[in-house]
């Protein structure tokens, strides 16, 4: 029996590479159960950790686990656990994984497993890189690693593990499960030496090889391994073996009642978003509605009413409104104050989505706390299932038929994916094909 898979995601884009499973934004016993009980080989809790200071994040973490180790006494079914966080080595780690173990434990390793191919991250030699114009740039040398709340020095992980343990576990204990390992038959003995909850670093450089590596996984689990992994998406394909996606990337305009136009919420403010909101913003069908993140909080509600007024307007000749904040990030004298900031700034785009339109196409939703706030908080959803990806990488969820947007499709687009056509091509696939040529610039 193949173990159901359960994933602790800090955002929700973890479910970039999957299809038919849950996504849930409430972890009550009652909801974790009906999960587990689902038909699909893996399911997702959004605890939107990535946009919480550490203890938040570890208070967060510990509460999903308690209230899931209730869910799991009378399961009978096998499980694996996944910390799923950044490609690019953003996020609370070790918090969560040390609160998983705490709780859930004791695991025999934490393996560490952060390539995701279909964004362009590989890991060589225990390096983990990004694919930029189809060279290998170490992690640490993009901007990802200058975040201000989770940067880091190097991206070889077993030193990455060193840096963010504080030297709790040492770079030369952490465990390497190389290509050239790999790729001979050795996962199985190297799974099976670790105990003690050992901390792993898994190469991977394509899909074959986490194939290999998973198959390796399913059966030390079934043998009794416990194993716990701090991942990001492309991992869980290959555990799940799920079935090729029901819905056609181009396919997904027919989910759009009555060719209807649609609404982008823009809150990432990496450079790629920003690369690709100027191109969506000179196709002509759309329009740019900035969000002034200078007013706020003071300004609130007037920011809410003037945004509101102008998508209805918009909506109503046929446009699609493009809401954005405004792409200089300001500077703070702490972490803390910074994302006491962001969650200023996200209610507000809340409070915006809250009031959308209910003739309403579709929605984009462009950065993963952005999104994760969109699903649970503007969209109000305890629970939605994903219908795939529209493209590499960017998942598509639809809201329920009782909903105030009734089978909305809702994008959840990453803020580090894409090439700089990658938003205006999602529009372009939503608006429909015909549409969109009518349209274009």
């Amino acid at each position: 029996m193949n173990p159901k898979i359960i994933v602790l995601d800090d955002d929700p884009t973890g479910s970039q590479t999957v299809h038919s499973c849950l996504l849930l934004t409430r972890w009550d016993v009652a909801t974790l159960k009906t999960a587990l009980a689902d038909a699909a080989p893996l399911f997702f809790v959004l605890t939107n950790t990535r946009g919480m200071d550490a203890a938040r994040a570890a208070a967060v973490t510990r509460e999903v686990c308690v209230n899931l180790e209730a869910a799991l006494a009378d399961c009978a079914v096998p499980v694996l656990f996944v910390s799923r966080s950044d490609s690019t080595l953003r996020g609370h780690y070790p918090v969560e994984t040390d609160v998983m173990n705490e709780v859930l434990g004791p695991f025999d390793a934490t393996l560490l497993t952060p390539a995701f191919f279909e964004g362009g991250r590989v890991t060589r030699d225990g390096t983990h890189y990004l694919i930029v114009d189809g060279k290998l740039v170490p992690t640490h040398a993009t901007e990802f690693a200058r975040d201000s709340v989770f940067g880091y020095t190097t991206s070889h992980l077993p030193d990455y593990v060193a840096e963010k343990t504080a030297g709790r576990v040492a770079a030369a204990d952490v465990a390497r499960l190389t290509l050239a390992d790999l790729r001979t038959g050795h996962a199985d003995a190297w799974l099976a030496a670790l105990e003690n909850n050992d901390v792993g670093a898994v190469d991977g450089e394509s899909p074959d090889d986490y194939r290999i590596f998973a198959e390796a996984v399913l059966k030390a689990a079934a043998t009794g391994k416990r194993l716990l992994f701090r991942s990001a998406a492309s991992l869980l394909t290959a555990l799940a073996k799920l079935p090729a996606q029901p819905v056609a990337a181009e396919a997904f305009a027919s989910l759009v009642h009555d060719g209807r136009p649609g609404a982008v919420i823009v809150g990432s403010h990496v450079a790629k978003t920003t690369a690709q909101l100027t191109q969506l913003l000179k196709k002509r069908g759309v329009i740019g509605l900035p969000l002034d993140v200078a007013r706020l909080p003071a300004g609130r509600a007037a920011v809410v009413d003037e945004l509101a007024a102008s998508i209805a307007h918009a909506h109503a000749q046929g446009l699609t409104p493009v809401i954005f904040t405004s792409r200089t990030e300001l500077q703070f004298a702490s972490t803390a104050e910074r994302l006491a900031f962001g969650e200023a700034v996200s209610d507000t785009l809340m409070d915006v989505v809250k009031r959308l339109p209910s003739t309403l196409g579709f929605l984009i939703s462009k950065g993963g706390i952005t999104s994760n706030d969109v699903l649970s908080t503007g969209l109000e959803l305890p629970a939605s299932r994903v219908l795939g990806q529209i493209l590499p990488g960017v998942t598509v969820v639809q809201t329920p038929p009782d909903h105030r947007l009734p089978r909305l499709p809702v994008v959840i687009f990453p803020g580090n994916v894409g090439g700089d056509g990658a938003l205006a091509e999602a529009w372009r696939r939503l608006t429909g094909a015909a549409a969109a040529a009518k349209l274009a610039a």
